[in-house]
């Protein structure tokens, strides 16, 4: 079941003598419990790529359809709501809430959609996570890896139709990358969560099903690593 699709997706910045193509004509689908690592060098238009899959920001032209909605012909309020329930998104710097406890992040975007929180899910969540012992904890209180954590569970709470995650480890030390790197693989089994992964470790991105490089805001390399 094809859950995500990219038709011809372009976006530049600035306009005449100094317009930057980031983004060039990418097109592309993934399927459903798909986990795809996107790779390239610094500037290459993966970050780009990442924002306008995640609806943050707005192409120039080209489509982008996650489970079958055209996220782009949505008007601002209605594509906040959209990303809020259907894209978890994750962060380097994990962009939390710094007055927020542990709880009350991971549950935001339920609170702001004035959904009931799923006791049940959230403690799945929490302990799978290993943060039942932080959950009264504000975000400097915990380590970045615990950060991180917080930043997945946030991004899980709602069962989004993907997760996009933006150098999910590019902010932490090794033994703290890895645990992460093994969390996102274990909610994208234990969940069939399709994820998609940016990443400069090529370590991380052997581990996914699927590899797309992208250079010069194209992509270069779409390859099956383990059907």
């Amino acid at each position: 079941m094809e859950i995500l699709k990219i038709e011809n997706l372009s976006k530049v910045y600035g306009k005449d003598e100094t317009a930057v193509k980031a983004l060039d004509d990418v097109s592309f689908t993934v399927k459903k419990g798909e986990f795809i690592a996107i790779i390239g060098p610094s500037g290459s238009g993966k970050s780009t790529l990442l924002h306008l899959l995640g609806g943050v920001d707005r192409p120039s032209s080209g489509k982008v359809f996650v489970n079958n909605t055209d996220i782009y012909s949505l008007n601002e309020t209605q594509l906040a709501i959209f990303r809020r329930r259907q894209i978890g998104l994750i962060y380097q710097f994990y962009n939390l809430i710094p007055v927020l406890t542990v709880e009350e992040n991971i549950t935001l975007p339920l609170l702001l959609d004035q959904h009931q929180v799923d006791k049940k899910q959230l403690d799945d969540i929490v302990k799978k996570l290993n943060l039942e012992s932080r959950l009264n904890h504000l975000p400097n209180q915990l380590s970045g890896g615990q950060q991180q954590r917080v930043s997945i569970g946030r991004a899980l709470i709602s069962n989004p139709a993907i997760m996009l995650a933006d150098e999910p480890t590019g902010n932490l030390d090794s033994k703290n990358s890895a645990e992460i790197i093994d969390l996102l693989k274990m909610f994208h089994k234990t969940y069939n969560q399709t994820l998609i992964v940016i990443t400069h470790d090529e370590r991380i991105a052997l581990q996914a099903d699927r590899l797309i490089a992208i250079e010069d805001g194209k992509i270069t390399r779409d390859e099956v690593i383990r059907p």
